[in-house]
């Protein structure tokens, strides 16, 4: 798996027209992964840092392929500086029974009658999360929600409304192998719109 992380110039108009709308971001990122506009692109995760006002704003990009940033750096000051790529063996990162600090970017949502819903209250939000942890093999020890936005888009000429939550805290692994599928994968929907990456940190 690769990880790169992104340095942005919002003296770029096509910077701010991207964080302005997660579906310009995902095309524009799309570039490192593909020739050209007929070949299918891989699925990859994104995610915007959260930074202080006054920092330069900050993508993790993760993908099973190796990217090609150089058609990014081709992009008139696009980058303050050459993306920072490595790469990461999931499955040497994990342990159970140890403690991983996290991040994650999630559309918490909930199907009835064949239609996806936002959820809206903070209880909802983290019995959303205990849910994915059963099913992808962790077990949340403490959480935060730090932050919770309404991404707005347009594709295909049709309104996007998208609910983001950033969940913060500490879990354990309780099946590795299931716990490393979720963090390749991504964890919930809207992951086209930068959710889903959930990124782990050993706590020493």
């Amino acid at each position: 798996m690769h990880l790169s992380r992104l340095q942005l110039d919002l003296r770029s108009a096509q910077v701010r027209r991207d964080l302005a709308d997660p579906y310009e971001m995902h095309r524009t990122l799309v570039r490192a992964f593909v020739q050209d506009e007929a070949q299918i692109p891989p699925r990859f995760l994104w995610r915007l840092e959260p930074v202080s006002t006054w920092a330069a704003p900050t993508l993790l990009v993760q993908s099973s392929m190796q990217p090609d940033w150089a058609v990014i750096e081709r992009l008139p000051g696009y980058v303050k500086e050459p993306p920072a790529v490595k790469q990461v063996t999931v499955e040497s990162l994990l342990q159970e029974n140890a403690r991983y600090r996290f991040r994650l970017h999630a559309n918490p949502t909930v199907t009835r009658k064949g239609k996806r819903y936002g959820l809206v209250t903070e209880d909802s939000q983290l019995g959303w999360l205990d849910r994915q942890g059963h099913r992808l093999g962790f077990k949340v020890d403490t959480v935060l929600i730090t932050g919770s936005d309404i991404l707005r888009s347009r594709a295909n000429g049709k309104d996007i409304l998208l609910l983001q939550v950033c969940y913060e805290g500490v879990l354990q692994p309780v099946d590795t192998g299931a716990l490393a599928s979720a963090l390749c994968n991504g964890i919930g929907p809207g992951k086209a719109l930068g959710c889903g990456l959930l990124s782990v940190a050993r706590v020493s």
